[in-house]
């Protein structure tokens, strides 16, 4: 990318979004565009035709999607599906009738099968049964990576997918009914620290292992993917299994290739919150994937590894959201 170029951040309020237009300005990008949901419904093709048409992005980032934790893709999987194979297709398409030089697609570690061998490796994609708790929005993920390959194929599009662990930063989702597994944890265990309770529940049985990265790590990853050359992001694009036999799937795992119990996260959480009171695991509650680590080889191999730890990305997050929401207690 050029510094000049105009660059499309779809979902830049999000997580990941945000993360990726604050690497993009450091990095002296000026020329960032995006829209916030009032200004255009990415699922409203009307809308996101007009939008493209007018800017013409060089560079999209589609970083927009609906998201959330076991309850709330447990609860509402229909609303899961639907928006976010609209956004997708629309963004897509869109990109690829203005000209985008080159597209890059989030999507999530959930795409891989439930019982998939450790570590996920890109090509275990469509080689066994998902977990079922968030089976549409993987499905619907994995729409966004066959529709990015299947342009690249029959238009010659550089449209690649990057399917990041799971990520926590600053600015991600506290409300204890929509949140993934952080931002649940530091709102509890805050809480408890605040109200001085003796005990904080944990979903599960803190047995199942999970991988994290830092949101602003992952933007990084991200940026340096689309600024890849032409040589190195070929082989990134997605097989043509007519041709070579090979199941080659447009995308690319970004994560830090570490995991940890969700025991052991709770209590690192714990520690940085400050809570000494009791860890309680509720079992009637759903663990989930048993484990979920990526292989990050591919990732390392195009030049790039994650810088911040957990325990640092915690406690970053923990002082710049947490006690600004809740209250700074000491």
């Amino acid at each position: 990318m050029n510094k000049q170029d105009k660059i499309y951040v779809a979902g830049h309020r999000g997580l990941i979004g945000s993360a990726i237009v604050r690497n993009l300005r450091a990095r002296g990008f000026e020329n960032i565009v995006y829209r916030s949901h009032k200004q255009m419904d990415l699922a409203n093709q009307d809308a996101v035709r007009r939008f493209f048409e007018r800017e013409k992005p060089d560079y999209v980032f589609l970083a927009a999607a609906k998201v959330g934790g076991i309850q709330a893709n447990y609860s509402y999987p229909a609303d899961f599906i639907y928006i976010n194979t609209m956004i997708q297709n629309n963004v897509i398409h869109e990109a690829y009738r203005s000209g985008t030089k080159r597209l890059l697609f989030l999507g999530s570690s959930c795409i891989y099968p439930k019982m998939a061998k450790q570590p996920l490796r890109e090509n275990y994609l469509l080689t066994a049964p998902l977990e079922p708790t968030n089976r549409a929005y993987a499905l619907a993920k994995i729409a966004g990576i066959e529709t990015c390959w299947s342009y690249n194929l029959q238009y010659g599009t550089q449209f690649i997918g990057a399917m990041p662990t799971n990520l926590f930063g600053p600015g991600d989702n506290y409300d204890l009914e929509k949140s993934h597994v952080i931002p649940a944890l530091l709102s509890k265990f805050h809480a408890g620290k605040v109200k001085n309770l003796k005990e904080v529940e944990v979903w599960g049985t803190g047995k199942p292992r999970r991988e994290f990265l830092y949101s602003e790590d992952a933007a990084d990853a991200c940026v340096h993917l689309m600024n890849l050359s032409n040589r190195k992001i070929k082989p990134l694009l997605g097989s043509d299994e007519h041709a070579s036999g090979e199941f080659s799937p447009p995308l690319v795992n970004v994560g830090s290739g570490t995991d940890v119990t969700i025991k052991e996260l709770a209590k690192t959480i714990a520690q940085v919150v400050g809570y000494q009171g009791k860890i309680v695991f509720n079992t009637n509650r759903p663990d989930g994937t048993p484990q979920k680590r990526l292989d990050v080889n591919k990732l390392k191999d195009l030049g790039w590894s994650y810088k911040i730890s957990l325990k640092e990305g915690l406690q970053d997050v923990y002082e710049r959201d947490i006690k600004q929401i809740h209250g700074n207690v000491q």
